[in-house]
């Protein structure tokens, strides 16, 4: 079957815009809601017809695609192409039961929700207006419109944080029985308020980051997680796979189509990233234009070194077709030796110590 199966759609519009955060976001702007819901759905007629008949995803990310005026969030996921998973990332303070039922109506399969901690200072730290409670009753509401698929997202290495905070957030996310986990490091970027506010107790933070996720990795697999990809953990079911198969098309290489600002497509060895200007997003699609974007052709070394760099990330073996020219031999040789990875003839994956250190052994691995 030809053409793309991953849709990614990206619904800027945040109640406020947290310390660290680095994605393309705008803060409030309720009168632009319908327009952009409109420009995003030119975008999609204008570039289509890369898309196969046949969808694997759809995924709905920002921003706070929950805050997104729900009128126009509802006329989104109807016009939308159906697709075997359609995620929806959500922030715990928007979903109430209106929402939950509208999502599950208008054909959502799974929600993200971004939880981040339930410690309530480290909330305070991170700017976020949800409280542990708000998380409780966003599940809550979800369970009881009938969604069956709830991911949450988590984060450690906060300024203030210990490893008992972060245990207790383990505790706090798996009471709630979510079929999947993101576990993310914190990443403040250079130069943000953030970092100005909070770069000493970084740095220090940055010291026990192997500690915390040698914690994440072993308290979720004693609950029964599987480890699938460096951040994120689903839970084991006979009948269903509940691996997020949106971000699996990414670390696969699948190819994908982004619509909205700042999304990022990557088609037939060509990428573009679309302009993060809103006021420029509209008027193009207004008048029936593409949007301004920064095109990145795409090399078969740098395919080659991206396939191998995300590949490695999975807990499955990484086929070596059309890699192998990306591996540096002698590099192989010696994580292989030091027990960090294995490979045959056909196939590379990283021992469990080597998934620990993760991205220093790919770059020993890489030519």
């Amino acid at each position: 079957m030809s053409g793309a199966r991953h849709l990614y759609v990206h619904l800027p519009f945040c109640a406020h815009r947290c310390g660290y955060c680095d994605f393309v976001t705008v803060v409030g702007r309720g009168g632009q809601h319908a327009a952009y819901v409109d420009a995003l759905l030119r975008e999609l007629e204008l570039e289509g017809g890369v898309l196969a008949d046949d969808l694997e995803t759809v995924f709905l990310g920002g921003g706070t695609p929950t805050f997104t005026a729900l009128p126009e969030l509802e006329r989104l996921l109807d016009a939308l192409p159906r697709a075997e998973e359609i995620t929806v990332e959500a922030n715990p303070e928007t979903v109430t039961p209106e929402l939950a039922r509208a999502l599950l109506r208008a054909g959502a399969t799974r929600v993200s929700l971004g939880a981040q901690t339930f410690r309530p200072e480290l909330l305070r730290v991170l700017e976020r207006v949800a409280g542990p409670d708000d998380v409780r009753r966003a599940v809550h509401h979800l369970r009881d419109a009938g969604f069956d698929n709830i991911s949450l997202d988590l984060i450690y290495g906060i300024p203030g944080q210990s490893t008992a905070d972060l245990a207790a957030d383990l505790d706090d996310a798996l009471a709630l029985e979510p079929e999947h986990l993101s576990c993310y490091e914190l990443e403040a970027k250079p130069g943000t308020r953030f970092t100005h506010a909070w770069g000493e107790e970084l740095t220090r933070q940055a010291d026990a980051m192997e500690d915390y996720f040698e914690l994440v990795v072993a308290r979720l697999g004693e609950a029964g997680y599987r480890w699938y990809e460096t951040a994120n953990f689903c839970r084991v079911d006979d009948e269903r796979d509940l691996r997020s198969r949106h971000n699996l098309g990414y670390w696969l290489a699948h190819d994908y189509l982004g619509i909205g600002i700042g999304a990022v497509t990557t088609i037939d060895g060509n990428r573009w990233r679309n302009t993060p200007r809103l006021g420029r997003y509209l008027a193009a699609l207004a008048a029936g234009q593409a949007p301004e974007r920064e095109l990145e052709p795409l090399d078969d070394d740098v395919r080659a070194r991206e396939r191998v760099m995300l590949g490695l990330r999975l807990d499955e073996p990484l086929p070596l077709a059309g890699v192998r020219g990306a591996l540096d031999a002698a590099g192989l040789a010696r994580v292989e030796r030091l027990g960090l990875a294995e490979h045959s003839e056909d196939t590379l994956s990283l021992t469990e110590r080597g998934r620990f250190l993760g991205g220093a052994v790919t770059a020993e691995l890489l030519a």
